[in-house]
């Protein structure tokens, strides 16, 4: 029965008890933490938290991997974790801080602030050594690298460790997951959230920027009769297609080409910006009564093309000229789930949904141009996401100077990658770099990241916790540790609805990134379909990584 023995108290002289035990150590944890995931308490359930909580059981029993090893999985884990948040969410992260980007920040600027404040004063107040303090500050936002950088800071200025720092953040770190749960689900109470009112608004508030609608006009302006739409489009109007056109005198509704004549009399369809269609309207004329969508069945049809062929990776559309080669309109782009203009100027990306609209003989015809083949996307593409990785870990390990302060701060190896899956998400394209990855491909990567990263810290923080709890005040600790994640949770839940008039959803998004806290978007994310508190955690996390990393280490450097 040794090989039992070894299994699951590790080989003795073997690294972390050798493979096969590691291996299923970190198995059990998750694979139990999941199945406990699936139960549900009054329509409520922790999801994946519970992976922590089952790493804490195993650790207090001395079932546990080596120290190195866990700090390994632990952040790579998390790096896993935010790395394909940052794939999800770029191509609207720029779009979305531009819509509601300031406001957010302010909002976890505002977390971020009280957090601070709160453990400040009760450091004054207690006594508590401040190392111990940051410990528990980090812990209760769930931020292992202010952690890092705290015990860093100290060791630097002292020459001496701070093993109370990782106490106290171990000791903090599961009501700062749990607590944070609690105030989401009382946040939706206070606000009397109805979730599917909110998540409809959610997803209309994310797609504001891209949503594309259609609308019939009838052409009555003098400056429109007698000109091709070409001559008619000033020169810095906003994006619009017009996609098919009904004669005056009648007959079959046609596509629409940029030399095509108008006169009064039309009815032609736009498409645009929802909320550029009333002005584009204007310069043809009036809102028109027949819909031409319907009036166009039997001889034009509208199907989705789907763009899976590499060479056409960053081309443009103009560039394609499918109108010119198979009679063909292109009217929509669908893009990470958001509408775009098809404007001649809109470069593809491999995983564009191309609406487009003409006879179906000619939709055949493009279609074997574009690809249109779910089995080319369903290939994974793990060159961007690993070069990614690795440009992340350079641009997190960059000291950054602070005037006044003897040590530079860093972004961390959650921060570097974030930002570095934003950019190459979104701009990558640009330089032809394929970036796209399936949604389950997506979700694969970053429940395998959240999973190895709550198990790693679960498994590290149970050896000892039960002791500290009760033989060193540790109910005290885990009580400051509440203090710090409650009160700015709920005073910035509140302003951040009421005041701000933050969807719920993207609010609770935005302090899980105040917090820097992954177990609450994972959380988060699990209690509705959309993707608004992925974006609200994706807009603010960079601001707040840096802010939590620099108020950690400033802390420590202040009142040592």
């Amino acid at each position: 029965m040794n090989f039992l023995q070894e299994l699951f108290f590790g080989a003795p002289g073997s690294f972390s008890g050798g493979v096969a035990h590691s291996v299923m150590i970190l198995s059990l944890v998750i694979g139990t933490g999941y199945i406990l995931g699936k139960i549900r308490v009054a329509g409520i359930s922790l999801g994946v938290t519970w992976i922590l909580f089952v790493g804490i059981f195993f650790g207090h029993f001395s079932v546990t991997l080596d120290a190195n090893l866990l700090s390994f999985i632990k952040e790579f884990g998390l790096i896993l974790f935010v790395y394909s948040i940052g794939l999800q969410v770029g191509p609207r992260f720029f779009a979305a801080f531009k819509a509601g980007g300031l406001k957010l920040n302010l909002i976890a600027v505002g977390s971020i602030f009280l957090s601070v404040l709160i453990a400040v004063v009760l450091h004054l107040v207690s006594g508590l050594p401040i190392t111990t303090m940051v410990g528990i500050l980090c812990g209760a936002i769930t931020n292992t690298p202010g952690m890092g950088a705290a015990q860093q800071a100290y060791t630097d200025a002292t020459g001496a460790a701070a093993p109370d720092t990782a106490m106290g953040y171990a000791v903090a770190y599961p009501l700062g997951v749990i607590g944070v749960i609690l105030v989401i689900l009382l946040l939706r109470v206070i606000h009397r959230i109805d979730p599917k009112k909110e998540e409809a608004a959610a997803r209309d508030a994310g797609s504001q920027d891209g949503q594309v609608g259609t609308l019939t006009v009838e052409v009555t302006e003098e400056n429109a009769d007698g000109k091709t739409i070409r001559q008619i489009r000033p020169k810095n109007a906003p994006n619009f297609v017009i996609s098919r056109i009904l004669r005056r005198e009648g007959g079959e509704v046609e596509l629409v080409r940029d030399d095509t004549v108008l006169h009064n009399g039309d009815q032609i369809l736009i498409i645009a910006s929802s909320a550029d269609l009333p002005a584009i309207a204007a310069l043809f004329g009036k809102p028109g009564k027949l819909d031409l969508k319907t009036q166009a069945k039997g001889h034009l049809v509208s199907r989705q093309i789907l763009i899976t062929k590499n060479e056409l990776h960053g081309k443009s559309l103009g560039h394609l000229n499918l109108q010119g080669n198979f009679d063909v309109s292109v009217t929509r782009v669908n893009r990470a789930g958001v509408d775009l203009v098809a404007e001649n100027s809109l470069h593809l990306q491999i995983g564009d949904r191309l609406t487009i609209v003409g006879s179906e003989d000619a939709i055949r015809q493009a279609e074997k141009i574009l690809g249109n083949s779910i089995k080319r996307l369903n290939h994974p593409n793990l060159i961007p996401v690993f070069i990614g990785i690795v440009l992340g870990c350079i641009l997190g390990s960059i000291p950054i100077p602070i005037p006044g302060i003897p040590y530079p701060v860093k972004l961390g190896l959650a921060g570097g990658p974030l930002i570095v899956s934003i950019l190459i998400s979104r701009f990558g394209p640009d330089c032809r770099l394929v970036t796209y990855t399936t949604e389950s491909a997506n979700l694969m990567l970053r429940e395998v990241g959240i999973a190895l990263f709550l198990a790693s810290v679960g498994l590290g923080a149970g050896d000892g916790f039960v002791e500290t709890i009760v033989n060193q005040n540790g109910f005290i600790w885990i009580v400051y540790g509440a203090l710090i994640t409650i009160i700015p949770w709920l005073v910035m839940g509140f302003l951040g609805k009421r005041v701000f008039g933050v969807n719920y959803y993207t609010l609770i998004g935005v302090l899980s990134g105040a917090n820097t806290n992954p177990p609450a978007l994972a959380f988060s994310s699990e209690q509705t379909s959309c993707d608004a508190p992925a974006v609200g955690y994706a807009t603010v996390y960079p601001l707040a990584m840096f802010l939590r990393v620099l108020t950690a280490q400033l802390l420590v450097l202040i009142f040592l």
